[in-house]
């Protein structure tokens, strides 16, 4: 039975079962899902990328074009869009994350040879596999059009050349790469493939360069504790460079066509001529960062009315600005749309709020959107409440529904826990994989510092993170008694 449970086969097979499990029983779709088949549709049967606004086909630069031309190659293929094609949508997602089930592991496998190159590092690698096979919060996504499959998949293909890339500066080759694959040894290309798989990466997310970043801030305190700043600053221009490349033809794509140089979406996922509402956002983000909380507010704007009540007691310091909110949102509504001065007033808010409460602001609502994002049991797919207190209610209203709600949120905190194991462990065993161990680390804080900024503090965006959190993990299963290399 271990020799079955070791073969990497099996460790897919199992990963495609719980796969195929979520697209049968629980498909799911998505807002950005209705935004992502018409750009794909219109780029397949008018070569346009363009949405439907007012009946009316129209360029836009909502959405970077990864993921729909990935719809538009399906649609071809199969002669269906749209609803029609949706299985086989998400049967092809579930077949491109077992791929990144694979890449995991080889990351995993890859900083347990780096402790030792030649140990065997086939039970980090078959750990892994399992880890990312059966984790649940990647693989339901299989069963929803939107971008988290191929975003986790390129984030785990560019941290194996970015690892190596980063302890390569204190090694001077690392022997299980030279048997086969010698040109992985060489600092510039580890660099370009680095940059490359991350700029593919943002044609399907546009904050993918964070992972860059991670790198870059790594590499340089390799090198210039080594005294080679010249050639950290040549790298990091080098490697932006190389980013770019797959962005050119989406940026002259918007030179050309909406007449701006845009490499990346735009921040704000607005239409032309559409009011951003900046004041309004602000105001969210003195209260805001619970998912529950948009549902309610921000992504009712311009489309629904937003009940004063429905706004949790935290969005009001005073019941003179409950007074004042329910005056604002009186107006819009009657019409259901934001206007100028109403967003002004919301602004107005948000800067009285910060001004009473900078630290809740700029410190305190930035760590609970993380630590919400981070500790949460992740059923935003499947049909299950989420609700865990109070407990003795909840386990009288819905046995099932608080089991598997209080089981998926103890399984992410078992991830999590065995990431941060796995940190501490490779830490100790070896200075030569402490600069890639930097790298998952960083890019991770530096991700989850970058989503406490936006105003929809989704726990999917997170997900991105986990081929670091997995192959982390792993290495808790490496044999404690397998001897270390330092330098």
């Amino acid at each position: 039975m271990k020799r079955i449970f070791s073969h990497p086969l099996v460790a897919l097979a199992a990963g495609l079962c719980l796969r195929l499990f979520f697209v049968f029983k629980f498909p799911a779709n998505s807002g950005d899902t209705v935004l992502y088949d018409q750009m794909a549709t219109n780029w397949l049967k008018h070569h346009v990328y363009a949405m439907e606004v007012f009946g009316q086909i129209t360029p836009v630069d909502l959405r970077m074009p990864g993921y729909p031309a990935f719809l538009a190659v399906i649609y071809a293929i199969t002669g269906r869009t749209g609803a029609d094609a949706r299985f086989d949508v998400m049967v092809t997602q579930a077949f491109a994350d077992l791929l990144t089930c694979v890449l995991i592991a080889s990351l995993a496998a890859t900083l347990s040879l780096m402790v030792n190159e030649r140990g065997p590092a086939g039970r980090v690698f078959s750990a892994a596999l399992w880890l990312a096979a059966l984790c649940p919060f990647t693989a339901n996504y299989a069963a929803v059009p939107l971008t988290e499959i191929f975003a986790t998949f390129f984030t785990a293909a560019a941290l194996l050349p970015l690892c190596l890339l980063a302890g390569r500066p204190r090694n001077n080759g690392w022997l299980f790469i030279k048997k086969n694959w010698r040109f992985l040894n060489n600092f510039a290309y580890l660099a370009a493939l680095a940059a490359f798989l991350v700029g593919v990466g943002t044609l399907f997310r546009p904050e993918a360069p964070l992972l860059l970043v991670a790198g870059w801030i790594v590499l340089g305190i390799v090198l210039v504790s080594q005294h080679e700043a010249k050639r950290w600053v040549l790298t990091v221009a080098g490697m932006g460079l190389v980013c770019a490349i797959p962005l050119v033809p989406w940026a002259v794509r918007n030179a050309v066509t909406l007449h701006e140089v845009q490499f990346l979406a735009p921040k704000n996922s607005n239409l032309p001529g559409e009011l951003v509402p900046y004041g309004f956002m602000s105001w969210e983000k003195t209260w805001l960062y619970r998912l529950r909380d948009v549902y309610l507010v921000p992504w009712k704007l311009n489309d629904e009315a937003i009940r004063v009540d429905d706004i949790p007691a935290r969005a009001f310091d005073t019941a003179e600005e409950r007074d004042r909110v329910a005056a604002i949102l009186e107006p819009y509504n009657n019409d259901l749309t934001l206007t100028p001065e109403e967003d002004r007033a919301f602004g107005e808010l948000a800067r009285q709020r910060t001004a009473r409460h900078p630290l809740r602001t700029y410190l305190w609502l930035p760590l609970a959107r993380a630590v919400t994002m981070w500790f949460t049991p992740r059923i935003e797919l499947i049909p299950v409440s989420g609700t865990v207190f109070p407990l003795r209610q909840s386990w009288q209203d819905d046995k099932i529904d608080q089991s598997v709600t209080v089981g998926l949120f103890l399984l992410n905190i078992a991830y999590i826990a065995l990431a941060i194991w796995g940190v501490l462990r490779l830490w100790r065993r070896s200075s030569v994989v402490r600069p890639a161990v930097a790298v998952l680390v960083v890019f991770i804080v530096l991700r989850t510092a970058f989503l406490t900024t936006l105003e929809t503090p989704e726990p999917r965006y997170v997900l991105v993170c986990f081929p670091a959190i997995v192959a982390l993990a792993a290495q808790v299963f490496a044999r404690p008694d397998q001897p270390t290399r330092d330098n």
